[in-house]
């Protein structure tokens, strides 16, 4: 028997519903697999906020890292202060854990209700680089609440960043339908996306079998819902 200890954040809002939910639905998927679970649950996220000033302290951080995975159910709250508990608890827990890979799959089950009047075939997943770009958190302010006010948030893109997430990607693409597409603005965002666009085609160069190709980001959300 294999033993897998989760650390558990149910978090805020509607993570404290479907938190204990995706445990069941766990604990059943895993029956029979030979794999089993223990959790430990973290008070973390607005609540804790309130009575303690605190988000995620290092004493948090060093028993999370214990463990094998983190379930999360969401973070946020109107009560607090926008910005405190994302990026003090989220992006926290992020650049700490160096979680780099933030994926995104959406897929369509047949049978299960959905808005869309012909939802066909959906099954693609997104790739996204989850420690840099804005979310680096390099910007500031001047002259706060002054008519002279600067606010600056600065999109900072590594080579390493950058290419260990392609990386990634195209090695996903390879166990699911071998295509992969660079999704940007490279024409307007000419030194990050010529950065992305260079390293994908370099890397591309060692994925023979995968095809890939390119698409802006507004475009891309087009296709999205009608193709």
């Amino acid at each position: 028997m294999t033993t897998l200890n989760i650390a558990v954040i149910p978090g805020d809002g509607i993570g404290q519903e479907v938190v204990p939910e995706a445990l069941k639905a766990l604990t059943r998927a895993l029956e029979g697999t030979g794999v089993d679970i223990t959790t430990t649950h973290f008070d973390l996220g607005a609540r804790r906020w309130h009575r303690t000033g605190e988000t995620l302290t290092q004493a948090d951080l060093a028993q999370i890292k214990a463990h094998d995975a983190i379930l999360l159910g969401a973070v946020g709250d109107p009560s607090v202060p926008s910005g405190v508990l994302e990026r003090g608890l989220l992006l926290g827990l992020r650049f700490a854990l160096d979680h780099y890979v933030n994926l995104r799959p959406s897929k369509y089950y047949a049978g299960v209700p959905t808005p869309l009047a012909d939802p066909g075939d959906i099954d693609f997943v997104v790739v996204r680089e989850g420690t840099e770009g804005l979310y680096a958190g390099n910007g500031g302010a001047l002259r706060v609440g002054t008519p002279h006010e600067i606010a600056t948030e600065v999109s900072v893109n590594t080579a390493h960043g950058v290419e260990r997430v392609v990386r990634y990607a195209f090695a996903l693409a390879r166990k699911r339908r071998k295509r992969l597409t660079l999704v940007h603005k490279h024409n307007v965002l000419v030194n990050a996306g010529h950065l992305w666009r260079r390293i994908v085609e370099s890397v591309g160069r060692e994925y023979p079998d995968v095809e890939t190709g390119y698409c802006h980001i507004d475009a891309a959300t087009i296709h999205m819902v009608t193709d």
